[in-house]
């Protein structure tokens, strides 16, 4: 089993094979030279090239948004599809304004689309979140579907449904990008979770 969330010194960061622990990855060598050959496909090549691009020259100087701008250009991405939840409605109507200032053709799906009741689901009234109310159902697989038939070239998520974001990845034929996850508790920044975990949510996160 890996377990290199807790791995004391990272040696594999700084190329230093001689000091790796007993269970890394890195010496599975079989395996991941294998892995390394599928780096010459042309489309995984060109992806994992402009990444690396991008984190360089962007590295603690450009946002998110720049960064996913950027590695678009470099990978000569015309075509964008932009997945959003309905409850990011104004930031979603901004980022495609960024996006088409940018060059792009935007493609945007929401992730009420098709208009499908809960009860598709089979989910009780009771377990919606306004019992006594129409809801309509998320439809991550109808977003990737309806991208996929307009042939975006990549696809950004923004603010997916935990859940909803796993089927559309899993359905987009386009690869996929996340500009941000949602988490209205913490504004959509989740890692604040992670920050207050020794404090304000000890007693949530590490339950008796």
């Amino acid at each position: 089993m890996y377990t290199c969330a807790n791995c004391p010194g990272s040696a594999c960061r700084n190329g230093r094979k001689d000091n790796l622990p007993i269970n890394c990855p890195s010496k599975e060598e079989d395996l991941e030279n294998s892995v390394l050959e599928l780096y010459s496909d042309a489309e995984d090549y060109k992806l994992a090239y402009n990444s690396a691009l991008v984190e360089a020259e962007g590295y603690c100087k450009k946002t998110r948004l720049e960064e996913i701008i950027d590695f678009a250009h470099k990978c000569n991405f015309h075509k964008i599809g932009l997945a959003f939840c309905v409850g990011l409605n104004h930031e979603a109507k901004k980022l495609n304004a960024i996006l088409q200032h940018n060059g792009f053709e935007v493609v945007s799906v929401a992730c009420k689309n098709g208009c499908f009741p809960k009860e598709e689901l089979k989910i009780k009234d009771e377990e919606k979140v306004r019992p006594g109310s129409f809801e309509a159902m998320c439809n991550p697989i109808g977003q990737a579907a309806l991208l996929n038939k307009e042939k975006t070239e990549l696809n950004i998520i923004l603010g997916l449904c935990v859940g909803h974001d796993s089927l559309f990845m899993k359905h987009s034929q386009a690869p996929v990008t996340v500009f941000a996850v949602k988490d209205r508790v913490l504004g959509h920044n989740p890692l604040a979770a992670i920050y207050l975990s020794d404090g304000y949510y000890k007693n949530k996160l590490y339950k008796d």
